[in-house]
């Protein structure tokens, strides 16, 4: 059975009248209790709607002017590189209120957050958040080192009503993915070399089956060849949106 998806159309963020707005593709997933509203922001920064609670992913500074747009109910960084860690947008985003979910590398620059490793579950203003593995396997800095280590970053598994929502972060199609049960909606990244060929990001969603896969934090990457990859898995509908 297909999961309806709508694109809802764009976002058109208040800027000054002498400058073009920054302009975001949105779409709504519907829940159980409620839609989800998915802000594609750009590279690996994400934003979801839901319940009227916002929660940002990765947001940083380069990929939108987070001071235009709603502060933050929760907050989620994926590790500490400076393309997902970004203090300053985390500021800007951040109230009194905040819950910041990060990773416990990612604490030391981000203080006052909820540090979750790999297999923890929380639950976070009534949403339920998992935290599961992100590192490489294949794609190496140097011998032996690992562009994203085993055990520093998480991707997250939250769960909006009766849809499961995977955003992924900077992995490979590591072991521990393809144990993930029951996801409605997957964000894959395909940034090489740091994270995903196409091929490894098919292999991954014919693993673990998500109703429906965006490619996302894809830089160069050809997306066409995802959807060639997974054309006659039916199950699975992969969506392309612009991240910038």
């Amino acid at each position: 059975m297909k999961i309806l998806l709508l694109l809802v159309g764009v976002l058109a963020v208040i800027a000054p009248a002498v400058e073009a707005a920054p302009v975001y593709q949105i779409d709504s997933l519907p829940t159980s209790e409620g839609p989800i509203e998915i802000m594609f922001i750009g590279h690996g920064s994400l934003m979801f709607n839901f319940a009227d609670k916002k929660i940002y992913v990765d947001p940083v500074s380069d990929m939108a002017d987070y001071g235009s747009m709603p502060k933050a109910d929760i907050i989620l960084i994926t590790h500490e590189h400076k393309d997902h860690l970004d203090p300053k947008a985390v500021g800007v985003l951040r109230t009194e209120k905040t819950q910041v979910v990060l990773t416990e590398e990612c604490a030391k620059e981000v203080t006052g957050g909820l540090i979750m490793h790999n297999g923890d579950a929380q639950t976070v203003l009534g949403l339920k958040i998992e935290a599961v593995p992100a590192y490489n396997i294949v794609h190496m800095r140097s011998e032996g080192q690992p562009f994203h280590p085993k055990g520093r970053g998480n991707g997250y598994v939250l769960t909006f009503g009766d849809k499961r929502v995977y955003v992924a972060g900077d992995t490979e199609n590591i072991p521990e993915m393809k144990l993930l049960k029951a996801i409605d909606v997957a964000f894959l990244p395909m940034n090489l070399p740091y994270t995903m060929t196409p091929e490894m990001a098919a292999d991954a969603a014919k693993g673990f089956r998500p109703k429906v896969l965006y490619p996302y934090h894809y830089g160069d990457t050809d997306t066409s060849k995802i959807e060639d990859l997974l054309k006659n898995e039916t199950d699975i509908e992969v969506h392309i949106r612009k991240m910038k």
